[in-house]
């Protein structure tokens, strides 16, 4: 399915993509370097958040509506993925 999104420039959405390519190098660059576990943790479900918004901005971009439902799918396992460290991390810090 397709549909025309003609509200929002070409520019704009170039300047998006951009900005949301930097703020993943970040995030990169934080869970590289992360010093703690949980800084990693949280850089891992920020990229998430990125990627879904970076499938959304296709979707304007090219007018293919699939690319949301790769964004939901992206939701879904990274809320499962950031509960599982999260008990992964509860269960660490009760062997303390």
């Amino acid at each position: 399915m397709f549909f025309e999104a003609t509200l929002v420039s070409t520019a704009v959405l170039q300047v998006a993509q951009g900005i949301l390519g930097l703020a993943m190098l970040l995030t990169g660059f934080r869970i590289w370097s992360g010093p703690f576990i949980t800084d990693r943790i949280v850089a891992l479900d920020l990229l998430g958040t990125l990627l879904m918004c970076q499938c959304i901005l296709l979707v304007f971009e090219s007018g293919f509506v699939l690319y949301l439902d790769i964004a939901a799918a992206i939701a879904v396992i990274c809320f499962l993925a950031t509960v599982a460290f999260a008990r992964y991390l509860e269960r660490e810090d009760s062997r303390l």
